[in-house]
């Protein structure tokens, strides 16, 4: 038949794999690349050396740290910007900010298990210091 069908009896007998490796390539690169940005994003919320249990609450919001990052581990350890320090130091580091000039916020992210009066005194510490803009870093739990 002239004009007709194609009529070809050998079949599609291998598949190019070429485009599927080189899509492939494109992915794993574009992963590493965002795995490395979220590494960094939260190695600058959280320092990786302080393991704390956060609270859960259904009101939890994403916050933006503010300028003092305040931790206190399970042991009741106080942590200032990722490094070790006490109520004196934090006091001295409240101090400098405000000769500086700096409006001062701070977040504190207090392991549940730690004692009530430990958060209430640096709370206490930061508001007497005028500090008064303090939020509590909390874990979004979901409604039963």
């Amino acid at each position: 038949m002239a004009g007709g069908m194609f009529e070809d009896d050998e079949g599609i007998t291998g598949i190019n794999v070429v485009p599927l490796v080189d899509v492939m390539l494109v992915l794993l690169i574009i992963f590493m690349v965002t795995t490395q940005f979220v590494q960094d994003d939260l190695r600058n919320r959280m320092p990786p050396n302080i393991q704390i249990q956060l609270p859960k609450a259904v009101s939890a919001q994403d916050t933006n740290p503010g300028l003092l990052s305040l931790v206190i581990n399970s042991q009741g350890q106080l942590f200032l910007d990722g490094k070790p320090s006490n109520l004196a130091a934090l006091k001295e580091r409240i101090r400098e900010l405000q000769a500086g000039g700096h409006k001062l916020d701070a977040i504190l992210a207090a392991d549940e298990r730690v004692s009530h009066g430990s958060v209430v005194n640096v709370i206490d510490t930061l508001r007497v210091l005028g500090v008064i803009d303090v939020a509590l870093n909390t874990k979004r739990q979901e409604i039963d």
